[in-house]
């Protein structure tokens, strides 16, 4: 019964990896905009305290989906 059930289970573990794996990316990747975001905000004198949560907030992000 394995035998006949280990492509499913290769499939569905491989369809699994590939989510983790994209869900990572699009994590650092919103991650890094919101960096971005930050520093431009905080380059202008009114929104700099905006520009540190920005700032905070995508750091804390991009440590999440690497670790």
């Amino acid at each position: 019964m394995d035998i006949i059930l280990w492509p499913f289970r290769l499939i569905w573990s491989l369809i699994g990896l590939i989510l983790n794996l994209t869900g990572r990316l699009v994590g650092v990747s919103i991650g890094v905009i919101l960096l971005v975001v930050g520093i431009i905000l905080t380059a202008t004198i009114l929104l700099s305290a905006l520009g540190i949560i920005f700032m905070i907030f995508g750091a804390l992000i991009i440590l999440k989906s690497i670790f």
